[in-house]
């Protein structure tokens, strides 16, 4: 099974996010720091064709926001 995850995996980068960086506040950075934080996430591959945007940037913003916040995301 394939561990890894994609740009298009907000939700799973979100998480991830939030567990390995709890002391750190997305709505106080910019996406230029963020995007390097998902670089660097283990697991974390970027995938020809599905390049980063700022969309997909405040979409992983917002779902480290409601994983901060003990949201429950939409699919659950």
């Amino acid at each position: 099974m394939d561990d890894t995850f994609h740009w298009l995996d907000v939700d799973i980068i979100g998480e991830a996010l939030h567990e390995r960086y709890p002391e750190r506040d997305p709505m106080r950075m910019g996406f230029v720091e963020l995007k390097k934080l998902v670089l660097a996430l283990p697991g974390f591959r970027e995938q020809p064709g599905h390049q980063v945007n700022e969309r997909i940037l405040e979409e992983v913003q917002r779902c480290w926001i409601e994983e901060r916040q003990g949201k429950p995301r939409s699919d659950e």
